[in-house]
């Protein structure tokens, strides 16, 4: 094995010695080193075990170019390791300190406006500088001849939520060279970005430049390849950095942050380059249906890693700081949220930060140890967090299971999330999010899988918005089908290839034969919706909004027609018989009840977390990891949940009955004794 080839089985060892991971970032540089020892004793009384050093230090390491300050880093590291605190050891490099862009104005970022952007913030490198990273690999190297062999580091952290996007003439260089690696001549770019629209042919590469603002609006397939060098990019800083600590000796696992569902660098991409996948996620407290959507992230980070377990590497244990308004958790609430990611398989817990920041950006951000100290709610909840994971430890390593499949693709998102199309409306994350609580309702893990993935051992798949489907995504999907499984297929699928290209013919054209129907016209509807008429089932009053599609049936049920608009009379919903199971396909955006209700019965017979029950009671979540049952109460009254006799909760020790009662914001994790 090569010293730069993932192997999860590091985060796994990793976890078999510590249990949960728990913890969180931890900025030592910004307290006296009076304050360091009662943070040691603080996390010893939380049961902390894990914490992230040195994520923004590289101006305390490097406050001058060439210089090395790395004694306060030795009294912490030892200080820490003195107490049996593992060290997530970060390479600084996500904020490079004022005096390199001063120096070096290369080395900032362009945004789409040609505007440079100036130091004083965070971010502000461009990933395509050389001089940068000539200076992050230096201070990289450094730090890991330094601390790969200490006995405090147990993780390395590479950056930190890398995301930057750069529209300047260093990022133009690299694009052109990447573009050059990618179609290896002129003539196949033009015809892969369709340059004889709008006289757009280029002669040589060099005439290239990034997507800057254009007269009017850029070519979508340039703009799409744009997207894909600049996640490229990222990712390249980020190996650079892994391997010089491979190179150095570092053992330990190496990771760095991803942010669930985001535009800027394709994650799938990147998953196998990082020994865990690990996440920051900070749902939103005023919206209903958080718990759904960020079980749907945090579905998506174990899918990422091939159903293994993952690393919670940031949430707020309380309020964060950068919404409009920022409501605050409950300790309850944020103990929820932290099982809740154990359940959909973390075997880590971590936050933003271990102690709140007097000064900066951040400074009314939530933490553990909030300004008002140790003698808070928030701090004792803290402290119930480390108890409840410790009690946790029989689950590590195990597995969630699923019966479910949902298809995404970054670059599906992007070609999809160009303007000039039928409409804007239509979000490729927000309807996936939407089709995915119809999932949470029912008790059903999916796993998030990419287009072409063998989905022939799901029950369910579930295709809610691919604009972009290539010959093998599409014969995946078939063969699903063939095998037994029942397909849902959402509106404005099929419509491109992966250069965004309008595939001719009745659409969707690869789907034609699966799908037993056909279209001509994708329609904008009017609005604030058009009637729909439902053959003998589903909700009453349902209606479509935002897009349709002019289509007929060549075989297949349908199930939907519309009533109203400009496709009245037309079919709507079509469901067909194929193999062994059958493709459903929403011609339409329907409203969330037609939409529960489409999933809902292609779903019979799919095994959900809790048997003989089709639909959870509301705000109830239940998940199985293992031989453990999760259940959690998003709501605000206490349900009563019908489970087998005999089984034990984990956190507390009690045996349930056959009906266990789960208060609201609590959470039990049910498991047969083990002395039977």
């Amino acid at each position: 094995m090569s010293p730069t080839t993932r192997d999860p089985d590091r985060f796994a060892a990793l976890t078999a010695d510590l249990g949960i991971c728990f913890g969180g970032d931890y900025n030592p540089e910004q307290w006296p080193r009076q304050t360091w020892t009662e943070d040691v004793e603080l996390m010893r009384r939380a049961g902390v075990n894990l914490v992230t050093v040195g994520v923004f230090s590289w101006a305390v390491i490097e406050p001058v170019p060439g210089a090395r300050e790395f004694g306060w880093l030795d009294e912490v590291l030892d200080l820490l390791h003195s107490a049996g605190i593992g060290v997530d050891l970060a390479t600084p490099t996500a904020s490079p300190p004022p005096w390199l862009g001063v120096r070096y104005p290369e080395t900032l970022p362009v945004d789409r406006d040609g505007v440079r952007l100036v130091p004083g913030s965070r971010n502000q490198f461009t990933p395509a500088s050389r001089v940068y990273r000539e200076h992050a690999l230096a201070l990289t190297r450094d730090l890991a001849a330094r601390y790969a062999q200490h006995p405090a580091v147990r993780m390395w952290h590479v950056g930190n939520e890398y995301g930057q996007l750069d529209y300047g003439d260093e990022a133009a260089r690299e694009f052109r060279l990447w573009l050059r690696a990618r179609y290896g001549s002129i003539e196949a770019l033009n015809a892969a970005w369709g340059t004889t629209f709008w006289s757009q042919h280029y002669t040589d590469f060099d005439e290239i430049t990034p997507p800057r603002r254009m007269p009017y609006i850029v070519n979508p397939s340039q703009a799409v390849d744009f997207r894909r060098y600049s996640s490229d990019q990222l990712r390249a800083c980020y190996r650079e950095q892994r391997d010089a600590l491979r190179d150095a000796g570092a053992a330990q696992p190496i990771t760095t942050n991803f942010m669930g569902f985001f535009a800027h660098a394709d994650y799938r991409s990147w998953a196998g380059d990082v020994d865990v996948i690990a996440d920051d996620q900070y749902p939103d407290q005023a919206s209903a249906t958080s718990p759904a959507d960020i079980a749907l992230v945090q579905d998506l980070m174990r899918s990422l890693g091939g159903g293994r377990p993952w690393l919670l590497m940031e949430q707020a244990v309380s309020a964060t700081s950068w919404r409009g308004h920022n409501l605050p958790k409950s300790p309850a609430r944020a103990r929820a949220d932290s099982l809740q990611a154990v359940a959909r398989g973390a075997d880590g817990i971590c936050f933003f930060q271990w102690r709140a920041s007097r000064a900066g950006a951040e400074r009314f951000h939530s933490a553990m140890v909030p300004h008002a100290g140790p003698d808070t709610e928030v701090f004792r909840g803290v402290v119930r967090q480390g108890e409840d994971l410790a009690r946790l430890r029989p689950i590590v390593g195990a597995r969630v299971h699923t019966h479910a499949a949902i298809v995404f693709d970054w670059a599906s998102w992007w070609a999809a999330d160009e303007p000039a199309l039928p409409t804007e409306r239509l979000d490729t994350v927000a309807e996936i999010t939407r089709w995915y609580r119809a999932l949470w309702r029912r008790g059903i893990a999916a796993d998030i899988v990419a287009p072409g993935a063998d989905v022939t051992g799901y029950p369910l798949v579930l295709v809610p918005h691919s604009y972009v489907i290539e010959p093998d995504a599409a014969a995946a999907l078939a063969a699903a089908s063939d095998a037994g499984a029942q397909l849902v297929i959402g509106a404005f699928s099929g419509v491109a290839d992966g250069n965004g290209h309008i595939r001719t013919g009745r659409s969707p054209a690869l789907l034609r034969e699966l799908i037993g129907a056909s279209g001509e016209e994708w329609c904008a509807l009017p609005d604030p919706s058009v009637a729909l008429e439902l053959d003998g089932w589903g909700p009453n009053d349902p209606t479509a909004a935002t897009l349709g599609e002019r289509l007929r049936s060549d075989g297949a049920d349908v199930r939907a027609r519309y009533v109203t608009g400009p496709l009245a009379g037309l079919p709507a919903i079509t469901r067909n018989a194929r193999g062994a199971g059958a493709a459903w396909y929403l011609g339409a955006v329907v409203d969330d009840a037609v939409l529960d209700a489409v999933i809902g019965e292609a779903a019979q017979g799919v095994s959900g977390a809790l048997p003989g029950v089709s639909v959870l009671p509301d705000g109830l979540e239940a998940v199985r990891r293992g031989d453990a049952l999760f259940l959690l109460n998003h709501a605000a009254a206490p349900v009563q949940v019908p489970v087998p006799s005999g089984l034990v909760d984990l956190l507390t020790g009690d045996e349930t009955d056959s009906v266990v009662a789960v208060g609201p914001d609590d959470v039990r994790v049910l498991i047969e004794r083990q002395d039977r």
